[in-house]
């Protein structure tokens, strides 16, 4: 339907579930949707080339491949190349390496840089007769808590629309809309600043072995593959630091010290920037009819790559929830969503946090100190010589250490 309002036209119009945001966590909710045969609308506010291009994340953990399996979508979204499981902690200069191997039967993780899944989640989609829908202006949220929720968006050609449905997802990350259309006190948000800065380095060099951590002296450092002939570095750095600080020369400096590695082979450097390691969650990931998925509901640190493996987490737990209501008329699901996630949330949280005292406090002692630095190395030392730590530390990097 078709209404004049003036010089502008809004049309309105309905649909079952409305997903705010095109990343991985939006694009997986859509299509288990589709896989279920329920009918949704995507709204994104970037454009298609520059959501193809956003690299984050790189290592779909074996949880992940194996809910993607579970609905059919593994061999059509999932690229890159399988992951050995092998992960090598480096501890001045000493090769470590810790497998994620638990004993488990089926798929493994996969590296599969973000871009890559998302153009992969976009082409199956759409090739399933997907509603998705680009550059959408000024997207506002309107009568969550009733029967029939509302999202309004401004099209690229200024054509303004609404569309009506029965569940919103949120799925547009820390800053979007979702979460702040949500009236203040509704959520709690639970934050912790590590007091840790990394510069992120992307270069068109080679890549390691493996994935590769590293523990020195003169501080952190990382090497992970992000393509045949493409790696994503991470350099512990002050907080407040900012990237102009770091030319070329530096960092290729830094990175040779602090992986021990001096004949490491640098390349023309594409992308960098400098972040704060911080965490957030918000209870509960749910407001009326609208369902927080992915960043929207929780950041963790980088540390253990939980962030994207979460939200794909959120997007399955969504579906099924949705499914159960709209074909059995059964809502449980739905009203257990928050809780069944956070316990997963809040579990990945203490990992991930874990990783990330350890493996800075076991280096740089400037700001940890000399006690939390004998703690740090106490941690490592267990994990790398005791089998027992290894097996556990292998159920939380697959992300299969919670019963389902």
């Amino acid at each position: 339907m078709t209404e004049n309002t003036g010089e502008l036209k809004e049309e309105t119009e309905s649909t079952t579930v409305v997903v705010i945001g095109a990343g991985p966590a939006g694009l997986t909710v859509a299509n288990l949707l589709r896989r279920s045969g329920i009918d949704c609308v995507v709204l994104e506010r970037r454009s298609r080339e520059y959501v193809a291009q956003r690299q984050r994340a790189g290592i779909v953990e074996t949880r992940a491949v194996r809910m993607f399996d579970s609905w059919g979508l593994a061999d059509r979204v999932l690229g890159g190349i399988p992951y050995d499981g092998i992960l090598e902690i480096r501890v001045d200069g000493e090769s470590h390496l810790v497998s994620d191997n638990d004993g488990s039967e089926g798929p493994r993780a996969r590296l599969c840089p973000q871009q890559v899944l998302v153009q992969k989640l976009t082409a199956a989609y759409l090739a399933d007769g997907g509603d998705l829908r680009f550059e959408a202006a000024d997207v506002s949220l309107h009568d969550l808590t009733g029967e029939s929720p509302t999202v309004r968006y401004r099209t690229a050609g200024g054509t303004l629309r609404t569309i009506a449905c029965a569940f919103v997802a949120g799925c547009d990350g820390d800053h979007g809309v979702s979460r702040t259309a949500v009236p203040d006190g509704a959520l709690t948000a639970y934050a912790l600043d590590h007091g840790i800065g990394w510069l992120t380095v992307l270069a068109d060099a080679p890549p390691p072995a493996h994935p590769l951590l590293a523990v020195s002296p003169h501080g952190f450092a990382a090497h992970f593959p992000r393509g045949p002939q493409t790696s994503r570095y991470y350099l512990q750095c002050p907080p407040g630091d900012h990237p102009d600080a770091w030319p070329d020369t530096r960092i290729w400096d830094a990175l040779r010290t602090r992986l021990a590695d001096p004949a490491l082979t640098a390349g023309p450097i594409t992308d960098r920037e400098t972040f704060r390691l911080r965490s957030l969650v918000h209870d509960p990931m749910q407001y009326g009819r609208l369902y927080l998925v992915g960043d929207a509901a929780h950041i963790v640190s980088p540390m253990g790559g939980k962030g994207m493996n979460l939200a794909l987490y959120d997007a399955d737990v969504f579906a099924r929830a949705v499914r159960d209501s709209v074909r059995d008329h059964n809502d449980s699901a739905l009203r257990s969503y928050s809780q069944r996630c956070l316990r997963r949330v809040w579990n990945d949280q203490e990992f991930s946090h874990w990783l990330t005292r350890t493996l800075h406090d076991a280096g740089d002692d400037t700001d940890s100190g000399p006690f939390h630095r004998s703690l740090a190395r106490a941690r490592l030392d267990r994990l790398l010589t005791s089998p027992t730590a290894a097996r556990a530390f292998a159920e939380l990097m697959t992300g299969l250490d919670l019963a389902e």
